[in-house]
């Protein structure tokens, strides 16, 4: 297992490398300057703000300057925000994000996992095709769309939630409902795919003569098995709930990352799009090895035929 992280992690380095490579260049390449909206200053003013921020070097050794900065855990200062450094925007942002991450996790799994079990129970039936049904309005309904709904229905109308913020626990259904409410649809097919499967193999029919009780035989021997796609698809979701989150978060106003980084965007703010990206990149690499340990420890299988195919 030792092995297969550190291959892993050394395969995710040239990635990371082409990532932030490409990150830097195309950020400069795209019109504009993060000095551009500021009001007129005279050019003296306007040099020494590109001598402060190293913009008035060539191309090529800001970016080898940022480079042997940043595997030093410097991203530099960020353009918008004087005398804060990204480092200080990502650390107060994180926290926010990684919590809504969690929470939205948590609802794609509660849902996702009681319908696909649900109708897995009894296929092509009512109790198959109205779960199924909700899960694929769950996918056509994007966080874009989905987010200013709720908004309208939960917050205007009948007044139950507020819509922006991220004090106490009210303020975080909301948000981590809409941001999770995609994943749980890809949860529900995956678990309902999976428990087929695993309900028609020979060992769920011994079960079933022995006398098992059906509740017995769903959550004791099946469950296991068949969530085994669903175990795999949890790291890419939570990688994919972090680093999507920049719409949820601008939607409900939640000083997250993905906020930063929108605000990044429209600012031109290098440093802070070049640090955020890198995150993101970061911890998708980490999410999906955790995905696959899990996965093994699921299935003992993958691990003897990964040792078998190692030998």
């Amino acid at each position: 297992m030792l092995k297969f992280i550190i291959k892993r992690f050394a395969a995710a380095i040239p990635v990371l490398l082409v990532v932030t490579t490409l990150t830097f260049f195309l950020v400069r390449i795209a019109p504009g300057g993060p000095f551009d909206t500021e009001k007129a200053v005279s050019a003296e003013v306007m040099q020494a703000l590109k001598r402060r921020y190293n913009l008035d070097q060539p191309v090529y050794v800001q970016y080898f300057d940022y480079m042997k900065n940043a595997i030093q855990g410097d991203l530099g200062p960020s353009f918008k925000y004087p005398g804060r450094t990204v480092t200080e925007m990502v650390k107060t942002g994180l926290p926010v994000t990684f919590e809504l991450g969690v929470y939205a996790m948590i609802w794609a799994l509660l849902i996702g996992v009681t319908a696909g079990v649900v109708a897995s129970l009894r296929p092509n039936t009512a109790q198959d095709y109205v779960p199924m049904t909700m899960s694929m309005i769950g996918i056509c309904l994007p966080s874009v769309l989905l987010g200013p709904l709720l908004v309208l229905v939960f917050g205007l109308w009948f007044e139950w939630l507020p819509v922006s913020g991220w004090d106490s626990w009210q303020h975080k259904i909301l948000p981590s409902l809409t941001l999770g409410s995609g994943y749980a649809a890809y949860i529900a097919r995956l678990s309902r795919g999976g428990m087929l499967e695993i309900l028609s193999q020979d060992f769920i029919r011994t079960a079933r003569a022995k006398g098992l009780s059906n509740t017995a035989v769903v959550f004791k021997h099946a469950m296991r098995g068949g969530l085994g796609p669903v175990i795999s698809f949890i790291g890419p979701a939570i990688a994919g709930l972090l680093s999507g989150s920049f719409v949820t978060e601008t939607v409900f106003q939640i000083q997250g990352i993905g906020r930063f980084y929108v605000q990044a965007a429209f600012n031109r703010d290098y440093t802070m799009i070049l640090g955020t990206t890198v995150l993101f990149s970061v911890m998708i690499v980490f999410f999906n090895l955790l995905s696959d340990i899990m996965a093994v420890w699921a299935n003992p299988r993958l691990k003897f035929e990964t040792s078998k195919g190692a030998r």
